[in-house]
């Protein structure tokens, strides 16, 4: 039993520098006569237990870090969730959020489960990501984890983060040339703001065509149109769903006299998106 009177600041303080629930904080204090750093070990070792007991929780809050390779040919998404918003804004969060990027940068694992077993050194752990993420869950009291992971590559891309880690986007350019830095990062904010389908109209699936033909033909008919004009208008509306949406076809939003592609060409005369990435936190 404690001796030592555990106030309410004293929990706040290390819910402040853990994360930890209020409740598991108290414990862990007052199991530990009120050491703030036995108190933090108290909570790491209870991480298996805590990981165990929550994997039926919710946890689509967290962060999306985006980031390239040094030499700008490869780039990485990651979402790492957790299950409030005040954990999410937590700087330790965010800062193992972008150990686990840096790792996946330098290591291009294949898959998150590939990811998982890559070894990770920080200020509070040693050993795999995945045992640190157990570990993690101790030390917050939430369930934690990476739920996406993505790769591309390229002869530049170009990684940006908006809203606060809310979403992450990578491009690929065809050419590293003067202003490609710049003109990566206007494209993808384009596509932050824009979530193009696809690339071209080429990329697009099968059946997300059919499916645009389908509607725009029940309105042509609602419309009272002739059968005979309904292939011909819904195809003309087609041709408006690929300029809508698709990335090197739609409006450049700094520009809307050109699209993106002809945007790209007055930065390099023939450069152009090979690939792009758009991940959204809890999409």
């Amino acid at each position: 039993m404690s001796t030592v009177q555990i106030s309410a600041a004293d929990v706040n303080k290390l819910r402040q520098q853990t994360g930890a629930g209020m409740m598991d904080c108290k414990k862990a204090l007052t199991e530990t006569n009120g050491d703030f750093e036995a108190a933090i070990d108290f909570l790491r070792k209870k991480g298996a237990k805590v990981a165990a007991s929550r994997q039926d929780r919710e946890s689509n809050e967290g962060v999306v870090i985006a980031r390239t390779s040094a030499d700008g040919k490869r780039g990485v998404i990651i979402e790492l969730n957790c299950e409030t918003d005040f954990v999410a804004k937590n700087a330790e969060f965010i800062a193992f959020a972008n150990a686990i990027a840096n790792e996946a940068v330098q290591n291009n694992p294949a898959s998150i489960e590939a990811l998982s077993q890559l070894q990770i050194d920080t200020e509070t752990n040693r050993g795999t990501i995945a045992e640190a993420i157990i570990s993690r869950t101790g030390t917050i009291g939430e369930k934690i984890g990476v739920s996406k992971y993505e790769v591309i590559e390229g002869e530049k891309v170009v990684a940006y983060i908006h809203g606060n880690y809310r979403l992450g986007v990578l491009v690929a350019l065809s050419a590293n040339a003067a202003g490609v830095d710049e003109a990566g990062k206007d494209v993808a904010m384009q596509i932050a703001a824009m979530n193009p389908v696809a690339l071209d109209k080429d990329g697009v699936d099968a059946t997300v065509i059919e499916r645009e033909l389908e509607i725009a033909k029940d309105q042509i008919r609602a419309e009272g149109k002739p059968e005979e004009m309904v292939e011909k208008i819904a195809a003309g509306k087609l041709n408006k769903f690929y300029k809508d949406s698709t990335l090197l076809n739609q409006e450049f939003v700094k520009d809307p006299s050109k699209n993106v592609a002809q945007f790209l060409s007055t930065v390099d005369k023939g450069l152009t998106v090979t690939a792009f990435k758009r991940v959204a936190l809890g999409a």
